[in-house]
């Protein structure tokens, strides 16, 4: 174990010190890399250069934050550090789209709620391969957007290590978010709303304001994130279950049957229709919704599509084991025919990104036996393992191409929130966010090298190929060889370009 000022990687993972000048000394030793976090230019040689458009065998350069040159064989400049990346590929840093964490833990603790805040999170995302990351953030009843601004940026800089893109919640007031306001938020760079709960009864309560916050969001600039499972049909299901002594977690699945999700989509569908906006549908998780979507899709409307990584890698049977309570993740599971189906998607260019849902809860929490389909707790921790299960399970297997992986994990979620192309590719003057990759690294996922605060991994056991040997988040090393090195606050919040409908390349040929 390596410790460097207080910190070091994995399950022992120690606060930083905050005394009377704040936070100090959050620094784990680069191995091979650098003796001090001073940031110096680099040149990346020899590696393989992947964008969702194609590759290119070519050297980086990095000056201060940004790629300043692409090239082959690059002459050297005094004072650069040179990394090796012989038989790497080089990746955009992922864009994670769907994540809950704390700002700063709460005081007094709560040990069954989210463990993970903006650091532990920061410190998952980088070793997993991800530089930017988002937080869904509320607006306070007596808050103004400019206090919004203020609270949710300087949360960011005093503790984040990653970069942070922000979801505004809108909650159960939607009638106070005007064309106005909307207008105000999209000025300052936050773009989305979400989640836009569908699977609530306030949602139903107040469909005509909802029905106006969507018509003014689009020409606003701001794309609505809904969570698609509709009230109604999951409320009566739960309701019977447990009027019929079968409310037990391993009988989630039917409490939240795939026409809860397909009439939500098809709900969804009709907003677009109706106001013209933009409409981004949350965790996708059965093929017959996402049907319905596509056809949406090749209809010219402008519906997205987010899917999560439990879908692509596990099915309903899990709910039958003893560690069901591990699993619970709203949408639930589904079967193999929805997998294939969600593959497929993403492989012809359907899905448009992956966003985590990670919520960091302790297994203790998650496997409470008091748990029943009605009080149960939501969530799956798997920000650190997303990248590298989908890269094995899907580029490796010849599921999808280098060049989908690359859209779905970063491009097209930088193009659909507006941060495009300062991240999500690998170009000159775009931020400097590359992973060096190992295509051929080969784990056992285990739970002590976690770096949430949960320290363990639902996918603890898999065996699994390819990983980040190395992740740079804006010209500055951050994670190198399984240890971390960052500081707090020095994460950025990244604002958004209001929406415009993007261009995402069709990615179904193999390249």
């Amino acid at each position: 174990m390596v410790e460097s000022n207080g910190v070091r990687t994995g399950r022992s993972w120690k606060r930083p010190v905050i005394g009377m000048t704040g936070i100090t000394g959050i620094v784990f030793a680069l191995s091979g890399l650098a003796a001090a976090q001073e940031r110096a230019d680099i040149i990346i040689r020899n590696g393989l250069i992947v964008t969702a458009e194609g590759r290119m065998e070519a050297d980086v350069r990095i000056r201060g934050e940004t790629i300043a040159e692409i090239g082959r064989d690059l002459a050297p400049s005094a004072g650069e550090r040179e990394i090796d990346a012989r038989g790497m590929l080089l990746l955009p840093g992922a864009v994670d789209t769907h994540t809950h964490l704390n700002p700063e833990m709460p005081d007094p603790p709560r040990p069954q709620g989210n463990q993970d805040d903006y650091v532990s999170g920061s410190a998952a995302a980088f070793a997993g391969g991800a530089t930017t990351i988002s937080n869904f953030i509320s607006v306070q009843p007596d808050e103004d957007v400019s206090a919004y601004a203020a609270r949710v940026i300087g949360g960011i800089e005093k503790s984040a290590m990653a970069d942070f893109f922000i979801h505004v919640t809108v909650g159960n007031d939607p009638a106070r978010f005007t064309r106005e306001m909307l207008d105000e938020l999209a000025s300052r760079g936050f773009v989305s709303t979400g989640e836009d709960f569908l699977a609530r009864e306030s949602f139903d309560l107040n469909a005509l304001a909802w029905l106006r916050v969507f018509k003014a969001s689009g020409p606003a600039g701001v794309l609505s994130m809904l969570h698609a499972e509709d009230y109604s049909i999951m409320a009566e299901a739960q309701e019977r279950l447990m009027a019929e002594g079968r409310g037990s977690i391993h009988n989630f699945g039917q409490s939240a049957p795939v026409v809860a999700e397909v009439v939500a989509v098809q709900r969804a569908v009709a907003i677009a229709e109706a106001t013209g906006s933009p409409i981004y549908i949350l965790h996708m998780s059965s093929g017959r919704a996402q049907r319905v979507a596509e056809e949406a899709m090749a209809r010219g409307l402008p519906v997205y599509v987010e899917t999560r990584p439990m879908y692509l890698h596990l099915t309903q049977e899990v709910y039958q084991r003893p560690d069901a309570g591990l699993y619970l993740g709203g949408p639930p599971l589904r079967e193999k025919w929805d997998q294939d189906i969600l593959w497929e998607g993403i492989a012809k260019g359907t899905i448009h990104t992956i966003g985590t849902d990670h919520t960091g809860y302790s297994k203790e929490a998650k496997l409470d036996p008091k748990q029943t389909i009605a009080d149960k707790r939501m969530g799956f921790s798997n920000l650190q393992e997303y990248l590298p299960m989908l890269f094995s399970e899907g580029v490796l297997k010849e599921r999808i191409t280098l060049e989908q992986f690359v859209a779905v994990t970063s491009t097209n979620a930088a193009k659909l929130f507006g941060m495009y192309p300062r991240k999500g590719t690998i170009e000159v003057g775009s931020d400097a966010d590359i992973v060096i990759w190992d295509p051929t690294m080969k784990k056992t996922i285990r739970d002590e090298d976690q770096f949430s605060n949960v320290h363990y991994s639902t996918y603890a056991g898999w065996e699994v190929t390819g990983f980040p040997r190395t992740t740079i988040r804006r010209g500055e090393v951050v994670y190198d060889n399984g240890q971390v090195i960052a500081q707090p606050g020095s994460g950025k919040f990244i604002p958004g370009a209001p929406f415009q409908r993007p261009h995402l390349r069709p990615t179904s040929n193999r390249e």
